[in-house]
């Protein structure tokens, strides 16, 4: 099934919310499991157009999905809170369908966003690197169950240990039934009577960490890199979210990057692109040799296949691109400007005249 909100209403990403509304209000009753009786995709799909929706409507999710996509940081349940039960509880909740509308025991952790700035080079051939987050972590004293040495946990009141709540209302689509996380015990289904004093009953205690992570070959600035299971810790033993890891990548003194592509400005003296030769360029994967041919103009470029940065999601890399500027020799001595002004009226090519004298010299300095 995919994945893409936008597809599953079957609206354009610029959908406004009037539009959003419609096509939601159709795709609702094309895949009411009611209505495809023999189709057993459709309670699925069903439960898919109704989270589409609660993310589009919503500015801030909106937003947020079309940066990360469904997967990106906080889309999970607890950034939708209870608003899925309220768009599909009426069918599934309570009393005819299969869904329970919320999940009861520890929730998972909230996940994380962090950032990280690495060398030109790690970005090229990937390395691992260390990055350091404030985060959640299971308590050791009461190894994550909250409760004080010798007391434990018992079954909420409130919800009868199932960890939601239930309420019926009115909605667009008529009455529905909404299944929310227990307020009381946050939807463990359990309450802690006498807490353990380190975490509070928590079960979870707030410091520092220090991940590695591993930087695949080929990244770029604005990458993002997602760390299952190193998020916080979830409520009372409730599993880890994820981190998802902003990469940014420091500036080359010689190379720039240009997609996979690498590109350097190579500076030659005159000579040397009029009577051709041999240079050494330095490469990032060591020295490569250039065949400068006789007459080479600014603005040649070489191609050096495979020397530029791996393809992240494939195989084989960029090419390094090598542009040719010449230098126009200045400061010339008496010796080296009469040699060029005789292979000047050798060729028939009009140039200024010498200067004369101290002052002229003077004068010129100061044009």
């Amino acid at each position: 099934m995919t994945t893409d909100y936008y597809e599953l209403l079957g609206v354009e990403r610029g959908a406004s919310a009037e539009d959003l509304k419609k096509a939601y209000r159709v795709a609702a009753r094309r895949y009411h499991p009611d209505a495809n009786p023999d189709d057993p995709d459709a309670e699925a799909r069903f439960k898919e157009v109704a989270t589409a929706y609660e993310v589009l409507s919503d500015p801030d999710k909106r937003s947020h999905y079309d940066r990360y996509g469904a997967d990106g940081p906080q889309m999970g349940d607890a950034f939708f809170g209870g608003g899925l039960g309220d768009l599909f509880g009426a069918f599934f909740g309570g009393g005819g369908g299969g869904f329970s509308g919320g999940r009861s025991g520890p929730q998972p952790g909230p996940d994380l966003e962090a950032g990280i700035t690495i060398a030109f080079e790690a970005a090229v051939f990937g390395s691992a690197e260390q990055v350091t987050v404030r985060t959640a972590v299971h308590c050791e004293t009461c190894e994550a169950t909250g409760a004080r040495a010798g007391s434990h946990a018992e079954t909420c009141s409130n919800c009868s240990g199932s960890g939601q709540v239930r309420q019926v209302r009115q909605s667009i689509l008529g009455q529905m039934v909404t299944a929310a996380p227990c307020p009381a015990c946050s939807g463990a289904g359990q309450v802690i009577p006498d807490p353990c004093p380190d975490c509070n009953g928590d079960g979870r205690q707030i410091l520092e960490k220090t991940y590695t992570v591993d930087i695949p070959a080929g990244v770029d600035t604005g990458s993002t890199l997602r760390l299952t299971g190193m998020g916080a810790a979830g409520l009372r033993g409730g599993p880890n979210g994820n981190l998802f890891v902003q990469v940014r990548v420091l500036d080359h003194d010689r190379f720039e990057r240009h997609g996979n592509d690498l590109y350097h400005q190579l500076r030659i003296p005159m000579t040397q692109a009029a009577l051709g030769a041999d240079v050494t360029l330095e490469t990032l994967d060591g020295a490569e040799e250039l065949v400068i041919s006789r007459g080479t103009q600014t603005g040649k470029t070489f191609r050096l296949r495979g020397r530029g940065v791996p393809h992240v999601r494939g195989r084989g890399r960029g090419d390094l691109l090598v542009e040719v500027l010449v230098d126009t020799p200045v400061d010339l001595s008496h010796e080296v400007e009469e040699a060029l002004r005789r292979i000047a009226e050798e060729r028939g090519e009009a140039v200024a005249p010498p200067e004369k004298g101290f002052l002229s010299r003077i004068k010129s300095a100061l044009r």
